[in-house]
């Protein structure tokens, strides 16, 4: 059986951290996917996805999203429900995020926010100190390699020395033999 989703889209709120009484971090939010064609008036319509992630993966995405921040999520779709206060039956389905991605680096999600009204400069519920932030250079896991692992001479890197990227032309030939071809 499988049962994969992947998501790309702009949370339509900042996402909503809280912890269970065992002291397991929740957090909900809802991604805003646009559809790929458009209406009769020519616009393009979204779907709003609720999707739920738990543990420290929550942490991080309170942390370091906020409204209009443009994520990808890789998750399953699950189906629960729950009888509410006056009774009733019901049934929710939401996305259990296993993994995210931040799709945008700070500055973009910072100009996106301007364009759209969003003045206020909140990176989640817990956001981080500004020396916490400048460590980390709108790279929530602290590493020092840029979101574009494949170094190269992109506009992020306006090519800086390519040799963390094997597959950059630096003027050398390339010795493969048949034995290191694996059909």
């Amino acid at each position: 059986m499988i049962n994969r989703a992947i998501l790309v889209g702009r949370l339509t709120r900042d996402p909503d951290l809280r912890y269970t009484a065992s002291g397991a971090a929740v957090a909900t939010f809802t991604v805003a996917v646009n559809r790929q064609f458009t209406n009769q008036q020519g616009e393009r319509e979204a779907d709003f996805i609720n999707c739920v992630m738990w543990r420290k993966p929550a942490e991080n995405f309170a942390n370091f999203t906020h409204k209009g921040s443009l994520v990808g999520i890789d998750g399953r779709i699950q189906t629960r429900s729950y009888e509410n206060q006056q009774g009733t039956r019901v049934y929710v389905t939401e996305v259990v995020a296993e993994n995210f991605s931040l799709l945008e680096s700070r500055a973009e999600a910072d100009r996106y926010r301007e364009q759209h009204g969003m003045t206020q400069n909140n990176y989640g519920n817990n956001a981080p100190s500004q020396n916490q932030a400048s460590q980390f250079d709108s790279n929530p896991f602290g590493d020092s390699q840029s979101n574009n692992s494949f170094g190269g001479n992109t506009p992020a890197n306006n090519g800086a020395d390519n040799s963390a990227d094997p597959f950059a032309d630096n003027g050398q030939s390339i010795d493969i033999s048949d034995d290191d071809l694996p059909f």
